[in-house]
C-alpha cells in the first residue's frame, strides 16, 4: 500500500482529488457547484460571467474527498479582467486531476464550446461530460447532443443532470467518489471552501448587484472588502466598497434616496448572517473609478493578478 494512503475511522481507504468545472459562462457551473456542497459557496446570477475567480468547494462522499474548482465561464476576452479570468479557468482546469466539461443542453454545442473542446483536446487530464439543465428540454434531444460532442472529444463519462432541481446530481458524485486518487485529504473533514470570509462577504454583495441592477452595471462594478472585525459581542462589522467606472452608474446602484444601495444591503447581510452563522453588521460605500478593471490593484483583490 503506498505510503501516503491513510484510513478512515471505518477503515476504508481515503481518496481525494481536484475536479475543475469547465464550460462557457452560464452553463450552470455555479448552480452545479453549490448544489453539490450542499451550501451556498459560488455566486449565482441569471447574468453571464458571473464568476471572476477560482473557488474551491469541498465535498465528502463516502470515504472520498473531492474539491471542486468553480471556474470562470471561457469565453472571448476584450478587457484586461476578462483576459485574468480566462486565464485562471484554463490554469485551473490544467492543475485538476479531471475536468467536468459543463454544457447547457438547453443551447447545445455552439462555437463556444466547439473552441473549449479543441482546448482541451490539448491537455492531458480525464475529461467527463456533463449535461445539464436537462429538465428543461426532451429527452430524445440529450442522446445526439451526446454523440455530437463526443464525436469531437473523448470522454471518459458522461453523466446528464439537473443543477437547478438535483436530478442526476448523487450519481455524479458516487462516480467522481470512485474516480478521486487514493490519498490522504487535502482539507480538514468539516471544510466547505478555501475562499476567506472577507472574499465570501464581498461575492455575496456582488451577487446583489447583479441581481438588482441593469444588464451594464454589474460587468462594470467590482466588489472589496475593507473591513472585516468580530465585535466583543460575538457580532461581525463587515465594511464593502462597491467600485463602478461610471458616474451614471453610481447613481444607480445608490437609488433614489438610497433605497436600492439599502435593498442590496439588506439582502446581503441576510445572507451573510445565514453563512457567517453570526449578526452582521454591513456597510456598503460605492466609489467611481474609471478602468478600475485594468488596475493591477483591483485584479489583485479578485485574485487575478497572476493571470493578467
Amino acid at each position: 500500500m503506498p505510503e501516503d494512503t491513510e484510513k478512515t475511522a471505518t477503515g476504508g481507504e481515503t481518496r481525494c482529488g481536484f475536479v475543475a468545472l469547465v464550460g462557457a459562462p452560464n452553463a450552470g457551473k455555479s448552480t452545479l457547484l453549490n448544489r453539490m456542497a450542499g451550501a451556498k459557496l459560488s455566486i449565482v446570477s441569471p447574468k453571464a460571467q458571473t464568476t471572476r475567480f477560482r473557488t474551491l468547494g469541498i465535498v465528502m462522499r463516502d470515504t472520498a474527498q473531492i474539491v471542486f474548482v468553480d471556474l470562470p465561464g471561457i469565453f472571448k476576452p476584450r478587457r484586461r479582467l476578462d483576459q485574468a479570468m480566462v486565464n485562471a479557468a484554463w490554469s485551473g482546469s490544467q492543475d485538476a486531476d479531471l475536468n467536468l466539461l459543463l454544457v447547457d443542453s438547453r443551447i447545445g454545442l455552439t462555437d463556444e464550446i466547439r473552441e473549449i473542446i479543441a482546448r482541451l483536446k490539448e491537455g492531458k487530464r480525464p475529461v467527463w461530460l456533463v449535461l445539464n439543465k436537462t429538465d428543461l428540454i426532451q429527452r430524445d434531444q440529450l442522446l445526439p447532443l451526446t454523440k455530437a460532442i463526443t464525436d469531437l472529444l473523448p470522454v471518459e463519462e458522461v453523466y446528464m443532470v439537473s443543477a437547478r432541481s438535483g436530478d442526476g446530481v448523487g450519481g455524479l458524485l458516487d462516480g467522481l467518489a470512485r474516480a478521486m486518487p487514493v490519498g490522504p485529504y487535502h482539507y480538514p473533514e468539516d471544510d466547505l471552501t478555501d475562499l476567506p470570509d472577507r472574499l465570501l462577504a464581498a461575492e455575496i454583495v456582488r451577487e446583489q448587484v447583479f441581481l438588482q441592477t441593469h444588464e451594464e452595471i454589474p460587468y462594470h462594478a467590482t466588489v472589496e472588502t475593507e473591513s472585516f472585525k468580530t465585535r466583543k459581542d460575538g457580532s461581525i462589522r463587515i465594511d464593502v466598497t462597491i467600485y463602478v467606472s461610471r458616474a451614471g452608474h453610481k447613481a444607480i446602484l445608490i437609488g433614489e434616496r438610497g433605497q436600492r444601495i439599502r435593498e442590496i444591503g439588506m439582502r446581503a447581510r441576510k445572507q451573510l448572517e445565514g453563512l457567517l452563522d453570526a449578526p452582521c453588521h454591513l456597510f456598503l460605500n460605492v466609489k467611481e473609478r474609471a478602468a478600475w478593471d485594468k488596475e493591477t490593484a483591483r485584479l489583485r483583490a479578485l485574485g487575478l493578478a497572476d493571470y493578467g
